[in-house]
């Protein structure tokens, strides 16, 4: 990121500079990119000896973000303003060609929503008895890529208005080799062996077997191929790093299998909470765990890794 920085972007007059942190969310890891990102830019503008600009930082979530934790956690020796900026990142949330650098780290796995077909009864893809994708039959998978190529062109065609030409759009996606099964991958036999947890609820009596029928999760494991398609097809910006980050980079390198269940219920809760309430969460989630532990051995086998893409928006368009 820092090397991109300073070797490819482009500082125009002006004296605000605007940074924003796309699905920013609560935690702590968002300052940490945001501290690289600016102290980059500020050495950027040093070297180049330009006018002095203030550095604007917009953190983008959810309306249902609990900014207020966000910001009272906000580093006390921050050199930049700090605003919110409220929104799906697969809409507009900025004004044209306003933002100089995107930052979009471990987003852009979830979906802006469940496929339509996979919960419709009438179609060939509908998900009955499963929660997630990776185990299904084709037709589900074949729908869950469909939407993620949707959502990605939703992505970069919005922020190809919002990115200032010369400006610069960073990515940082889980994702799955190319050409690997969607079954092999670590993120994906998580989910699926959360949603075994749901069908032994139903079993116990805890839930029915409707409600688990039309509950999907809105996550897809891209791989390297389909990003870099995705961005070649929208032509607004060109691609100056896309690089296979370390397995030390992973979100669940190094984790236990009750780490590992933690990770999962953290980006699953809130929408497990909205379809089935409170109720089941506890009893779930220890369910999770210990199948986890059952499965451990067959989960390290499976494969991981983290992409970074660093784009700058085309001048000449």
């Amino acid at each position: 990121m820092h090397a991109v920085v300073m070797e490819k972007l482009q500082v125009e007059n002006g004296s605000i500079f605007q940074i924003t942190d796309m699905g920013c969310s609560i935690g702590p890891n968002t300052f940490i990119s945001v501290k690289n990102i600016v102290e980059s830019v500020e050495l950027k503008f040093k070297l180049m000896n330009t006018q002095e600009k203030h550095i604007q930082v917009l953190f983008n979530d959810h309306a249902y973000n609990d900014f207020n934790t966000l910001f009272a956690s906000l580093p006390s020796d921050k050199s930049y303003y700090a605003h919110a900026a409220i929104g799906s990142f697969y809409d507009r949330v900025f004004p044209d060609k306003s933002i100089h650098i995107v930052n979009c780290s471990y987003g852009l796995h979830f979906l802006s929503r469940v496929p339509n077909n996979v919960e419709n009864r009438e179609s060939v893809a509908w998900n009955k008895g499963k929660v997630y994708y990776s185990h299904s039959k084709e037709e589900v998978i074949s729908e869950y890529s469909k939407q993620y190529e949707k959502d990605m062109e939703c992505f970069l065609n919005a922020r190809a208005q919002e990115v200032v030409p010369g400006g610069l759009v960073f990515i940082t996606v889980p994702a799955r080799p190319n050409g690997t099964p969607h079954s092999k991958v670590i993120y994906n036999m998580l989910a699926d062996i959360l949603g075994s947890c749901f069908l032994h609820l139903v079993k116990q009596g805890d839930i029915e077997e409707e409600e688990v029928d039309s509950f999907n999760i809105p996550v897809y494991i891209t791989s390297p191929i389909e990003v870099e398609e995705a961005i070649k097809r929208n032509g607004s910006f060109s691609i100056e790093k896309l690089e296979i980050l370390s397995k030390e980079t992973s979100p669940i390198n190094g984790l236990t299998a009750k780490d590992a269940s933690v990770h999962i219920r953290a980006i699953t809760e809130g929408l497990i909470e909205e379809k089935f309430g409170t109720k089941i969460l506890d009893k779930l989630f220890q369910l999770h765990e210990q199948k986890l532990e059952d499965a451990y051995l067959d989960l390290i086998s499976g494969e991981a890794i983290s992409l970074f893409i660093a784009l700058k928006r085309k001048t000449n368009l």
